[in-house]
């Protein structure tokens, strides 16, 4: 799939079939996470990836606002060293698995991680470094109804665009 259609097509889903996801296709998305841009090439990102549905119901009872991830075939907690720009580095390459899950047809939805008071629990249980920071959890399935699969309307380019200034 184009690019720019994977941009366009990509929203986040929530209700998801239940339908394993092929090994080969989680390893694409690790693939295209690996080569987000980095500061300074650091490459801090560590990825563990969820398909024990007792698990992912534990991840989704602790995760307030991924309460879904309970019901996703995986999901891929990525993982940062604390790095000046740990955040910068992982939400880079966490949109870079929401593109390349979207141009190989299954839905996703980011669960902010960090800040959240959920995430030592988290990381206790999937046994991470404490020193790593969760940047997010991925939950990653087929979309229980494809219409909800494409993107929402967003707001025009002429109202957010602005050359020279504001």
């Amino acid at each position: 799939m184009d690019i720019l259609k994977a941009i366009k097509i990509r929203r986040s889903v929530r209700d998801f079939k239940q339908k394993a996801i092929p090994r080969k296709a989680i390893e694409t998305l690790i693939e295209a996470a690996r080569f987000a841009p980095t500061a300074r090439n650091v490459q801090p990102w560590e990825f563990i990836i969820i398909t024990d549905a007792s698990m992912l119901e534990k991840i989704g009872g602790l995760a307030e606002n991924g309460r879904f991830i309970a019901k996703s075939a995986c999901c891929i907690a990525l993982y940062c060293a604390e790095t000046k720009y740990y955040l910068e580095d992982g939400s880079a390459a966490t949109q870079n698995i929401l593109l390349a899950a979207a141009a190989e047809g299954i839905a996703s939805c980011w669960v902010a991680g960090d800040k959240k008071p959920y995430c030592s629990q988290i990381s206790a249980l999937l046994g991470a470094p404490a020193s790593f920071k969760l940047v997010s959890l991925i939950a990653l399935g087929y979309p229980q109804n494809k219409k909800s699969f494409y993107a929402a309307l967003k707001r025009s380019r002429k109202e957010m665009m602005h050359w020279e200034k504001f």
